[in-house]
């Protein structure tokens, strides 16, 4: 099952960029948002490959930031094997570190291993690495398929990391 998030304040850490470049993992922080809102995660007759409430996640946030007066924009990955951060293809690093040339900071929303994918990517010391999101536990959930074609899950419980039960 999918990683559990709770938001960080991504605007305060941004302070005094000019700009950033989000980049989402688009697996479980869009089930995290997806399940918070109580909304489907996909819709596939009417978002087909994109979650609703993860994009209205991703334009408020571009919104908050856009407020302090840092312009924003999102590095997409719109294929299904292109969603885990973690399992990108070099070709995929390439094109971000690309575009995280144009930024002053990234904000990852991912878990630590999507944090360090773009650490490892991004090239330039002068550009800001900020974690947007922190993983709490696992989900445990179950996924259903209601009509018509929305995936959703249900029952969901958060099992907390085993470091985090010690702690």
């Amino acid at each position: 099952m999918p990683l559990h998030f709770n938001d960080l304040d991504v605007t305060s850490e941004a302070a005094g960029l000019r700009s950033v470049l989000i980049v989402p993992c688009n697996m479980c922080p869009a089930v995290t948002v997806a399940v918070r809102e109580e909304q489907p995660f996909i819709r596939l007759f009417r978002n087909f490959l994109k979650s609703a409430p993860f994009e209205q996640y991703l334009a408020d946030l571009r919104s908050r930031l856009n407020e302090k007066g840092i312009s924003t924009d999102v590095f997409r990955s719109p294929v299904p094997h292109q969603w885990f951060m973690c399992m990108w293809t070099a070709g995929r690093s390439r094109k971000l570190r690309e575009r995280a040339k144009q930024h002053d900071g990234v904000i990852v929303l991912g878990c630590t291993s999507a944090t360090q994918t773009v650490r490892d990517t991004v090239e330039s010391p002068d550009c800001r690495i900020i974690e947007g999101m922190e993983a709490t536990g696992i989900m445990n959930a179950k996924l259903k398929i209601a009509p018509p074609g929305n995936v959703c899950f249900e029952d969901c419980k958060v099992v907390p990391n085993s470091c985090q039960k010690a702690a």
